[in-house]
């Protein structure tokens, strides 16, 4: 049960944090409770499947958002430059304009990758079919509009990594801006 005030929603974004900043195999059970406020009764009553049921529902909860805020546009649109426009300032605004890690990145990248690699796979997959599905509307062929949304993912991705190491948002903000002109090229 959760203490009064908390909210499942709450937990999950403060175990996602956790991952984010120690990796899943690193996120141990003393940084979870301290993250979250709960004690390991508490935890394993709302997560009887420990660790493992932690990172997937939290990998859900990112789905999830991904699904409402960045797919369903993207497959909905009737303007690809407007739709574009969101998907950037959706996902600028999800990373924090760069200064926050991609959790699903991460464990793509960690141990535990095929532990996760379903959840991995669907999320880059459905953003990669939703952006080239839009492309193709705007026009593109087949083969541009996936080459492009592949491009889209590798950029997005990239730049989270190098403003990371670099500790420089701007490379992430750079990218963005750079990435909607790229997208919204006539076709070649």
């Amino acid at each position: 049960m959760l203490k009064k005030g908390v909210e499942r929603r709450q937990v999950l974004r403060a175990l996602g944090e956790v991952f984010r900043a120690h990796g899943y195999e690193g996120a141990s059970l003393t940084l979870i409770t301290e993250a979250t406020g709960l004690g390991k009764g508490s935890l394993y009553h709302l997560f009887s499947g420990g660790k493992e049921q932690m990172a997937t529902e939290v990998l859900a909860d990112i789905d999830g958002w991904f699904e409402l805020n960045i797919y369903a546009p993207l497959r909905e649109a009737d303007d690809p430059a407007r739709a574009i426009a969101a998907m950037i300032a959706g996902v600028d605004q999800y990373f924090h304009s760069g200064d926050r890690v991609c959790l699903v990145g991460l464990v793509a990248l960690g141990a535990a990758r095929d532990t996760f690699a379903e959840a991995v796979d669907s999320y880059f997959a459905r953003w990669q079919v939703a952006l080239a599905q839009l492309l193709r509307r705007s026009g593109l062929s087949r083969s541009q509009a996936q080459r492009r949304a592949e491009d889209a993912l590798l950029t997005i991705q990239g730049a989270l990594v190098l403003a990371r190491a670099r500790n420089d948002a701007g490379i992430f903000r750079r990218a963005l801006s750079d990435l909607t002109a790229r997208l919204l090229a006539p076709p070649v």
